[in-house]
């Protein structure tokens, strides 16, 4: 059926981030120890728990919201979900931008800090689009922004490969921190206005 190839690919996406946070969450709740030890989480891992759970909240109910076949055949549904996703959409986006601030001496130096404070903003402010768009009935632009705000949801997924690839070639510097981090949101966003205007098309 045409209907999952979408939701499974994206989920696939995003399952070693999943699964990274569920351990940090463990971890926090005095599970065992098996990811590096971060002195900032451990300090304040309020924000992070709030990222974890907002960020796997919107990337799986998210996932199910491409589906044309889907959103007509359960239209309260994506009404509802759609509900969910902004409130989690937001949450992530706040706890980044949260981290971001507070959180110091974390890799990547000052140019990974501009680019997470951009995305942040730029998260939060396509959701903030997006939503007010359902109200005025605007769907085009509606699904425009909410694909836009869901792509920079999902940088961490495209990050694995991005960060895998820099790493590899570049080795584990700042500068190759920050832009191979920065890569994964940038191919995000990429792909998003590609499916925005072929669908207009």
């Amino acid at each position: 059926m045409r209907t999952w190839p979408v939701p499974t690919a994206l989920l696939a996406l995003v399952a070693f981030p999943l699964a990274a946070g569920s351990l940090r969450l463990l971890e926090l709740a005095g599970g065992p120890v098996v990811l590096p030890q971060n002195p900032r989480i451990n300090a304040s891992p309020a924000p992070v728990v709030v990222h974890v759970l907002a960020a796997a909240t919107y990337a799986v109910t998210g996932a199910f919201q491409f589906p044309a076949r889907l959103r007509r055949a359960h239209p309260a549904w994506h009404r509802g979900a759609g509900r969910v996703l902004v409130v989690a959409g937001l949450a992530v986006a706040g706890s980044g931008l949260w981290m971001t601030l507070f959180y110091a001496g974390a890799p990547g130096g000052g140019l990974l800090w501009a680019v997470r404070i951009v995305v942040s903003t730029a998260m939060g402010a396509a959701l903030v689009l997006g939503f007010a768009a359902i109200q005025r009935r605007d769907i085009t632009a509606h699904r425009a922004w909410m694909i836009r705000a869901y792509a920079l949801g999902l940088g961490a997924g495209s990050q694995v490969l991005t960060q895998g690839v820099g790493e590899a070639v570049f080795g584990t510097g700042e500068l190759s921190t920050a832009l191979s981090i920065s890569a994964g949101w940038v191919l995000n966003a990429a792909v998003a206005e590609w499916v925005i205007r072929r669908s207009r098309r």
